[in-house]
Parts: C-alpha cells; structure tokens; sequence
C-alpha cells in the first residue's frame, strides 16, 4: 500500500474502539459523536475490503482481521506519540494512584516497578499499601490490586498473578516436619481468613490439626514470625521466592491450595484513563510473563 494513501484518521479511530470495546466510549475518548466513529470505521472496512467487527447483541466482537491490525496500530501510536514527546521536550504528565495489597506490593510489584516507570515517564505512580481491605473511591484512588476471588460488587477486575498457598517456616523448624501430621508439634500461624488452614489440610488428605496460633492480618507479618522459628504459616509461596531463596523460609510439604489469586480491580463506571490503561496492559502483560 502506497504511504501517502494510509487512511490515518479512520485507522486512530479503530485503534480506539478496539481498545474501548465500544463505539460510545471511542466516541468520548475522542470527543466526537458516536456516528462519526461508526462512518470512520465503516469507511476503513471499505477501503480494506474487509470486515473488522462483528455487530453483536453483546457488543463489538473482533474479526480476524481486526484483531491482527490491532497490536500493530496500538504500538505503532504509542511509539509516534514517544518520539513527538522526545522532539518536543515536552512530557504531559498524568497522575495514576494505585492501592496494593501489601504482600504483592514487596513480593511482586516493587521489584518490577522500575520497569514500567522506564517505559512511561509520562505516568506519575503513586503507590499505596494497604492489608487487602480498599475502598477505591473513598481513598481517592484509581485502581487497586487485591487478593481474592475475583467477586468484588461495581469494580471490573482482570486476573493477575496466581497465588497458591502452602506452609512456609523456618529451616531449623522444617526439620522437625516430615509429614503433615508433625504440625501438631509446632504453632500454625493463622490470617484473619480462617478458612485457609482447614483447606490445606482436605488437600493434603489428612484431619485438620486445631489451629491455635496468633491471628495477623497480613501475610508479611506472619512470614516474619515465621522467619523467626516463631511457628508454621500458610502463605502464598510466590511472594515470598527471596525468602526461600536466601534461606530464610522454606516450604516442608508440597502440597498447595488455592484460596484466591490477585487481580486488579477498578469501579465498574469509571472511564479509563490512559495511564489506567497502560498500567492494566503492563501488569497483565507482566503477570503472563511470570506464571
């Protein structure tokens, strides 16, 4: 195809919509009517001689076509919108404000931040803690990062990283722990989520032993007195990989339960913003890269 005859408009157009997953939200994003971007990607289908969406009771759905154009356009924009930045020297920079499960926070994302922070100077993140109780709106926060199972009322949510939980503990205690049965000699460590103990035990195929231990709300806090020989706790192997690594925890038994895994969430009536949208691709992106 001849450069000087790229439909560049009706391609930015699509490049929206596909990213939107509607024509009514390209068309506040782009702040036109909703007839223009329906006539915009009408005229590109027929200048391509292709179909690029399907119109369906549930929505736009994607052809074939329109989702290999996609990645294309979508690296294709952000690259000429970092080089205009690069030439003009000029940097619009959006605040986005982010509410993190603590775990997650120290176990995963910290040490992957600076790589997102490379790729998007022009995202100011400002990142907050929290024990895995948020509430979006009233903390003025944009979007947040929460262990759970997903069913979070008026947020949307997109899966992250899985975290399955098994017993961590110090090695000189490991010693003493040669089948499931042995945790009858040592404290169990216990989160305010008391379901989890009695899950693991049904999956290691043996009677739950009482559970008596202290009762923390964080996991960070129950890995650190596990560090201590302090007793066993149940936590999510994947956030604590430096701690084993280095020796200070390990897990004496194989077996694993899922009580939930990570997700980024956000209010279900919010409009994305771009750096909404970038930080979402990334950390999803990065999530795939790691599981």
């Amino acid at each position: 195809m001849d450069r000087a005859d790229i439909p560049l408009n009706a391609l930015r157009v699509f490049e929206v919509a596909m990213r939107q997953g509607s024509f009514t939200k390209a068309a506040e994003e782009l702040r036109v009517t909703q007839a223009a971007v329906s006539h915009q990607i009408a005229r590109l289908e027929d200048r391509l001689g292709v179909a690029l969406f399907l119109r369906a009771s549930a929505g736009l759905v994607a052809t074939d076509e329109g989702r290999l154009l996609y990645p294309v356009l979508e690296q294709g924009f952000d690259d000429v919108a970092r080089a205009l930045s690069r030439i003009t020297g000029r940097r619009d920079v959006e605040q986005l404000k982010i509410g993190v499960n603590t775990t997650f926070a120290l176990g995963w994302l910290m040490p992957r931040l600076a790589a997102f922070e490379h790729a998007h100077p022009e995202i100011d993140l400002r990142i907050s803690t929290n024990n895995n109780r948020v509430d979006i709106l009233r903390e003025g926060l944009d979007m947040a990062v929460r262990f759970g199972n997903g069913g979070w009322t008026g947020n949307d949510t997109a899966p992250l990283v899985a975290a399955p939980l098994s017993p961590l503990c110090a090695p000189s205690l490991a010693l003493r722990l040669c089948e499931p049965a042995d945790l009858a000699q040592t404290v169990l460590l216990r989160s305010y989520r008391s379901a989890e103990w009695p899950g693991w035990f049904e999956a290691a195929g043996v009677p739950c032993l009482p559970v008596t231990g202290p009762v923390l709300d964080s996991s960070i806090a129950l890995a650190q007195l596990a560090v201590e020989g302090a007793g066993v706790a149940l936590l999510p192997v994947a956030m604590f990989g430096r701690q084993i690594a280095d020796g200070r925890l390990t897990q004496p038994f194989g077996t694993v339960v899922t009580a939930g895994r990570y997700y980024l969430t956000w209010p279900s009536d919010r409009p994305q913003t771009q750096a909404m949208t970038s930080f979402r691709r990334w950390l999803i992106a990065e999530s795939n890269r790691n599981s």
